[in-house]
């Protein structure tokens, strides 16, 4: 079936509606599978993007030295041998650049960009009752009437740029890393700001600071760090890795974090000198493999935190050297892996530079933006040419909440969100009919997970309950509250084990003033997870309402 348009009349005026079986937000990882997914189905399917072109986080962040932090060979589509066969990686980490391009050669090979409408936003989705279909409105005024929404927004897509007072006042330029200029940005011979020391910010400093003049990095909060191993492929090395499509296929959502690695052996039953070696073995891979992969007790257990810890605090202090930055740089008041743990390639060597200043602000914080510069609290005034706000984002709910999303009785999702996030699985809420969700609230998410594994599952399991709503002859699925209730307590039973949930961080919400405090991303594992979503699809959706 194909889109087609008609014409509706609306109380006031007459408008253009376009009738979708279903329309999905977001032209990413998981929104070009989807797509891919539903019109396989015979659906007449339509994505929509604010972007210019597919990529989703790939298309927004190219901000200099974003690369992944997967290795290229896992952030891979696994449901065509063929797709998977057809594109190589130039590296284990490749950067902002050849990532897009491999977006756009999924998309190009599987005829994508003729049902994406790109320079879209979506403002309003809002569930008719009485016809059980959704009516969805852009920023241009078009409307699209649809049985089947699904959210493919991103984890990390709704970025905090209206930071500080004043910001509209600087004679230089701002810039915001998720919302990098396409044309080059000249930094050569400036004094530049970076605000933030999270992953991306990170990415930022170290790539930037042999470029610039002066570069004043504004440092909170202290992160572990891990240093990147990223050999260049060439053939044999590509060879390597795509002989192993069938085992990666076959191995990635049955892990903890759908990686190729696992958790292998518990702390106790090594010796001090076998956990020793477990640790330098995990932390010379160069790769995320000692948080995913050394020892699943570092979650749990202060004393094996602890030890984790100081062992990669007394790698960063080796490298750092001076008293002074180790104090600054180098955490001490929570534990490793329970904020997002960066990969860097000689990040910490940077402030060993001359020009280069790592300027605190936990006890200090930023007060305003001045034509000038960045003031501090104590009045100190930092004169710069450029500041780059690394300053991340409304993670898991925020590119929802944006969107007037409203379900059965009028019910805004933005309201309710703001007193209490929850969702069913991640995949569906409780009150919004139809409404299918990807990388949102209380499913596996960037936090604990290679997305690429987590996205592919999660539109899968969305895409075989509409083909069996559709077999069945059913109309409209919801989770029903006490559905939504168990998976809640259960989402919140396996956080409060954890010692993710008694540390401030985006993991938690803790960065949006306000936010209702709850861990964002299910960290009970990827597989786990998968087995818990296949079952209620072999229960054929047992605690969900169908008409």
């Amino acid at each position: 079936m194909n889109s087609h348009t008609s014409t509706s009349e609306n109380a006031s005026v007459n408008l253009p509606t376009r009738t979708l079986d279903a329309l999905i937000i977001g032209a990413g990882v998981a929104g070009l599978y989807q797509l891919h997914q539903l019109r396989e189905q015979g659906l007449s399917v339509r994505a929509y993007d604010a972007a210019g072109g597919v990529g989703g986080t790939w298309y927004w962040n190219r901000y200099p030295g974003a690369k992944f932090d997967s290795e290229s060979y896992i952030y891979q589509y696994l449901f065509s041998e063929e797709l998977y066969m057809g594109w190589q990686w130039s590296e284990r980490f490749p950067g902002q650049p050849e990532i897009e391009r491999w977006m756009n050669y999924v998309a190009d090979e599987l005829d994508l960009k003729k049902d994406i409408q790109f320079n879209t936003q979506i403002v309003s989705a809002h569930f008719d009752e009485n016809r059980q279909r959704w009516s969805v409105t852009t920023d241009s005024g078009e409307l699209i009437d649809t049985q089947f929404l699904v959210t493919c927004c991103g984890m990390l897509s709704a970025p905090l740029t209206d930071m500080f007072p004043g910001q509209d006042s600087f004679n230089g330029e701002i810039f915001h890393t998720s919302r990098w200029p396409h044309d080059p940005v000249k930094l050569a011979g400036k004094r530049v700001g970076v605000v933030g020391i999270g992953a991306t910010g990170i990415q930022v400093i170290q790539t930037i600071a042999d470029q610039v003049d002066q570069l004043k990095v504004f440092v909170r909060t202290p992160q572990y760090v891990l240093p990147m191993k990223n050999p260049s492929y060439g053939p044999e090395q590509v060879s390597d890795y795509q002989q192993r499509f069938r085992e990666l296929k076959d191995t990635l959502p049955h892990t903890f974090a759908g990686f190729e690695y696992d958790f292998e052996v518990t702390w106790a039953e090594l010796t001090p000198e076998q956990r020793l070696a477990r640790l330098e073995d995990t932390y010379a891979n160069g790769s995320l493999k000692l948080w995913l992969a050394s020892f699943a007790e570092m979650f749990f257990d202060e004393t094996v935190s602890e030890e984790i810890s100081e062992f990669v605090r007394e790698k960063m202090r080796k490298r750092l050297g001076d008293p002074q930055l180790c104090d600054l740089l180098i955490p001490t008041d929570y534990g490793f892996g329970t904020h997002r743990v960066p990969l860097e390639t000689n990040y910490l060597e940077v402030y060993l530079r001359d020009n280069v200043e790592a300027v605190p602000v936990r006890d200090n914080p930023i007060e305003r933006v001045l034509p000038e510069g960045i003031q501090t609290a104590d009045g100190t005034v930092h004169e710069l040419d450029v500041i780059v706000l690394a300053t991340g984002f409304d993670a898991g709910s925020g590119a929802l909440t944006r969107i007037d999303i409203r379900g059965r009785d009028g019910r805004s999702l933005k309201e309710e969100w703001g007193r209490d996030i929850r969702t069913t699985m991640g995949l569906q809420i409780h009150g919004y009919p139809n409404l299918f969700t990807t990388a949102v609230p209380l499913a596996p998410s960037a936090a604990l997970c290679n997305m690429a594994t987590c996205l592919q599952q999660q539109t899968e399991w969305i895409s075989n309950c509409i083909h069996y709503l559709r077999q069945n002859a059913h109309r409209v699925i919801e989770p029903l509250a006490e559905t939504e209730e168990q998976w809640v307590q259960h989402h919140d039973e396996t956080a409060n084990a954890t010692l993710i949930t008694k540390t401030d961080s985006w993991y938690m919400g803790s960065n949006i003033p306000g936010k209702p405090r709850r861990l964002l991303s299910y960290c009970g594992g990827v597989g786990t997870y998968k087995a818990k979503c296949d079952d209620v699809a072999q229960r054929e959706y047992e605690g969900f309402a169908m008409q």
